[in-house]
């Protein structure tokens, strides 16, 4: 099982979100390492466009995270929603 987390602010989230992913604004990710490394991996990240994930990425695989950049929380919410996973 993924863990989906939404970097985007919680006024963003609130709008609009994945089914099942939590929320952990971009600028709470340096703080909340500890917390990330003990959630099921590999993790997605996603956001509006895929650029705040992008830097999540970069920043949690460089601290020993299993991750991937999905992009647009909404193209997330397609590929849950049509997977068999």
């Amino acid at each position: 099982m993924k863990t989906i987390i939404d970097v985007r602010t919680p006024q963003e989230f609130v709008g609009g979100n994945v089914a099942g992913s939590m929320n952990i604004p971009l600028q709470e990710i340096t703080e909340r390492v500890e917390e990330i490394k003990k959630l099921p991996q590999p993790i997605v990240l996603c956001c509006a466009s895929g650029m705040r994930s992008g830097q999540a990425v970069g920043f949690l695989q460089s601290n020993g995270i299993s991750c991937e950049n999905g992009g647009g929380w909404m193209d997330v919410n397609f590929k849950a929603q049509n997977s068999n996973a």
